[in-house]
């Protein structure tokens, strides 16, 4: 059994996320450090929290058992959160919080097959009990699709040499298992690889195999109509592909440039939904990287409702 999760920056997703009383929404609700905190914090405040993976969901609901008819925990996707709000009622979200991490419990189990740290079967999903897992998944594309998922999800260098190496062991049955897999990535790339290089992999699959990306676009699209106006969502991203969606969910549609900088001819095009709190990205400090490995890559974003 893994130790309890540590949750990453939580006086900031506080601060930030924290509006007064009113319905919140943890949509990652993992092993509910984040949601414990805030529930203690603000008296007034109730919570939807969502999660995919069954094992958190029944952790999590026997953590926040004590807080009662406060809290609602259901079992969905991103793409499912409209159905399970609607369940709930629709009251608009006073505050919304997206942690895209992975938890210590998640990570330290190796029958999950999600991380490379431990060996098990090559398995990735988030929810073991839908679709398939990667090694079956992986046998079934070709190798310029695998190379494709290597650089849209994990910005993987030498993406085309791993993918090979990948389908190669595939089609031979010798990828079963994560030892399988950093095997067929160091000899792709002629000897031991780097650690970061394996995890990049690892990651880049897992966004695939449980659809993350598009779940991630989902969430932000429907986000806007869910929230109160001066609603606040807080997002928690570990990697530069989820960043570049938020970031580009902040900046809304059309042109970056100020009215005042556009060309004569141009037209202003409509502001977004979102005004952004954090003008720039929040991290962990030093303090709590040495107190917690796992939080080093944390990437803070909080942004409000805007009343248009």
């Amino acid at each position: 059994m893994s130790a309890r999760h540590e949750p990453v920056l939580v006086a900031e997703v506080l601060h930030f996320l924290c509006r007064g009383p009113g319905l919140y929404l943890d949509a990652t609700l993992g092993d509910a450090g984040h949601s414990e905190a805030l529930l203690d914090r603000e008296p007034g405040a109730r919570l939807l929290g969502t999660d995919r993976d069954p094992a958190a969901l029944e952790f999590a609901r026997t953590r926040l058992a004590r807080f009662g008819d406060r809290v609602t925990v259901e079992h969905a996707t991103f793409r499912e959160l409209p159905a399970a709000h609607a369940r709930l009622g629709g009251e608009p979200f006073t505050g919304a919080l997206l942690d895209l991490g992975l938890s210590s419990r998640q990570i330290d189990d190796p029958a999950r097959g999600i991380s490379s740290q431990n060996d098990g079967p090559l398995d990735l999903r988030m929810d073991p009990g839908a679709g398939a897992p990667a090694a079956e998944r992986i046998a079934g594309l070709e190798a310029d699709e695998l190379a494709a998922i290597l650089r849209e999800h994990g910005d993987v260098p030498g993406a085309h040499r791993i993918a090979r190496a990948l389908k190669a062991d595939a089609d031979r049955g010798a990828l079963r298992t994560t030892r399988d897999l950093r095997t067929s990535v160091d000899r792709a790339l002629g000897g031991r690889a780097h650690p970061r290089r394996i995890a990049q992999v690892f990651q880049a699959l897992r966004i695939w195999i449980n659809g993350e990306a598009a779940d991630l676009e989902a969430v932000l699209a429907w986000l806007p109509s869910a929230m109160r106006a001066d609603g606040v969502v807080v997002t928690l991203a570990y990697h530069s592909g989820e960043d570049r969606r938020i970031k580009q969910t902040l900046r809304g549609p059309g042109p970056s440039l100020s009215p005042r900088r556009l060309p004569p001819s141009a037209t202003p095009h409509p502001a977004g939904p979102w005004s952004i709190i954090t003008r720039s990205v929040v991290t962990p400090s030093s303090e709590e990287v040495a107190r917690n490995p796992r939080a080093r890559s944390a990437r803070l974003r909080a942004f409000r409702r805007t009343s248009a």
